[in-house]
């Protein structure tokens, strides 16, 4: 009786350390897949695919994009369609969110506005009214109670027809470079295959260049703003501000969370990523650009730029002159960002 009982207890250890061992294979197969498909959506990013994308966004034909006009309409048109061979679905009934903004007549050059309460004072008076939309889509994801948004705003400052020589404002580091960024991330997450821990919102803003309005558009009508995790935002991200250093690139990021400073670290080491970032970590990251909106939410951010220029804001910025290794390899570090930030358990 006693030999049967030990043989049973001893048959029962062996079958539950299989259990265990297969448990593990099975985990340890599970990310090795995982890995893979995350190196191998790294590899759909390319430079190549970087000039289409400002090649387009930043030609003549698109006169600028400015905010309200049928040129912005097309560059907004021109995402969808990717996003929508991409098989990434829309973030609610539609691609867009249709937005206004309203301001005082043009003489008393006062800034346009987004909030309700700011919008039915200027309906009491002779106004103006833009009419704008964002471009919004995600891939969602196994915890549907969390988001990360990775953003980019597709909107310049159009043209001048009073310019002597050339008129049109091309926009091509401001910002083609940063929507062709998150162009080929989404593209990149939807070849992987692989569902995220979070969902991810791929969001592309009009009406940045006049106060951040498709952001705060967004924010403010916002159901599940409470549940975002983190902000990836790019704007201006293919000049060489440093000409005696074209891998330079500042990495803004909320200070309290320094772990996004590791991950960019490890990351160019471990892929070979030419870049030299200029680390800068921010208590509340709320200037420059659409960050603001998020940050000043209390959302952690990431936000890639590469500073300044002569060409800023000028027709100048035309897409023969942008950086496009630097701009791939900023594409490819923010991929390996926005997959840390939708699958991470915390940071």
């Amino acid at each position: 009786m006693r030999t049967t009982f030990l043989s049973a207890a001893m048959l029962l250890i062996a079958f539950i350390g299989i259990g265990s061992d297969s448990a593990y294979a099975a985990k340890r197969n599970s990310n090795n897949a995982t890995t893979k498909a995350k190196e191998q959506a790294l590899q759909t990013i390319t430079m190549d695919a970087a000039k289409a994308h400002i090649g387009f966004l930043a030609s003549d034909e698109l006169r600028g994009r400015k905010a309200g006009t049928n040129d912005a309409q097309v560059a907004a048109q021109y995402i969808i369609s990717l996003l929508r061979q991409w098989g990434i679905k829309p973030l609610g009934d539609s691609y867009t969110q249709p937005f206004s903004a309203y301001s005082m007549e043009w003489q008393k050059r006062k800034p346009w506005q987004v909030h309700p309460d700011s919008i039915a004072l200027l309906k009491q008076m002779p106004h103006r009214r833009l009419n704008m939309k964002n471009v919004l889509a995600m891939i969602p994801g196994k915890n549907t109670n969390e988001y990360v948004i990775m953003g980019a705003h597709f909107d310049h400052v159009g043209c001048d027809p009073d310019l002597e020589g050339d008129s049109i404002y091309n926009g091509a580091d401001d910002n083609a470079s940063g929507v062709s960024a998150a162009l080929q991330i989404a593209h990149a997450f939807a070849t992987a295959g692989v569902q995220p821990e979070r969902n991810i919102v791929f969001a592309f803003w009009d009406g940045e260049e006049i106060g951040l309005l498709g952001s705060r558009f967004f924010m403010q009508t916002c159901a599940f703003a409470d549940k975002i995790k983190g902000y990836l935002n790019f704007d201006m991200i293919g000049r060489n501000n440093k000409p005696e250093n074209p891998p330079y690139v500042v990495y803004f990021y909320t200070a309290a969370h320094p772990v996004f400073g590791d991950w960019l670290k490890n990351d160019i080491k471990q892929y070979n990523l030419h870049l030299d970032p200029d680390y800068r970590a921010w208590d509340k990251p709320v200037g420059g650009s659409d960050n603001g909106t998020f940050a000043k939410r209390d959302i952690p951010i990431i936000w890639y730029h590469t500073d300044g220029h002569p060409d800023y804001h000028m027709p100048g910025d035309e897409a023969q002159k942008i950086n496009y290794e630097k701009v791939t390899d900023i594409s490819r570090a923010a991929f390996l960002n926005l997959w840390n930030l939708a699958n991470e358990k915390s940071y």
